[in-house]
């Protein structure tokens, strides 16, 4: 097993749970996502590099292999960060206020295909 604490082990576990099975795997497209639920911040090429998949169904990632991606990626030195983000934010603040349009947000977050609704 992957040099991992015994926590880390048991939420990747849980990842799996919520994403696929352990037995079947998950689907190598999701793993970005599976990546960044274990607060983890790969890069698209670091995901790609890793065994990631650019199509739904070409290739199942196991729970035994997503064990040493995961320890990979926690030493990888190339990830975003929290001041990398807030610099692509900065990019929607057309009033240079700190604040974003509502229709902006949303829009960029529908086009990266997270479907999140705001209820107000």
């Amino acid at each position: 097993m992957a040099d991992l604490p015994k926590r880390e082990v048991e939420n990747a576990e849980f990842v799996f749970e919520v994403m696929g099975s352990q037995k079947e795997g998950i689907d190598a497209i999701d793993l970005g996502d599976a990546l960044r639920a274990m607060n983890c911040n790969p890069t698209l090429a670091l995901i790609e590099k890793m065994g990631g998949s650019k199509k739904r169904g070409e290739k199942k990632i196991t729970f035994e292999e997503f064990l040493p991606i995961l320890s990979q990626v926690k030493k990888e030195k190339d990830q975003g960060c929290y001041e990398d983000f807030i610099e692509c934010l900065k990019l929607y603040d057309k009033n240079e206020n700190g604040l974003m349009l509502l229709a902006e947000l949303q829009h960029a977050l529908l086009a990266l295909g997270r479907f999140f609704y705001f209820f107000f």
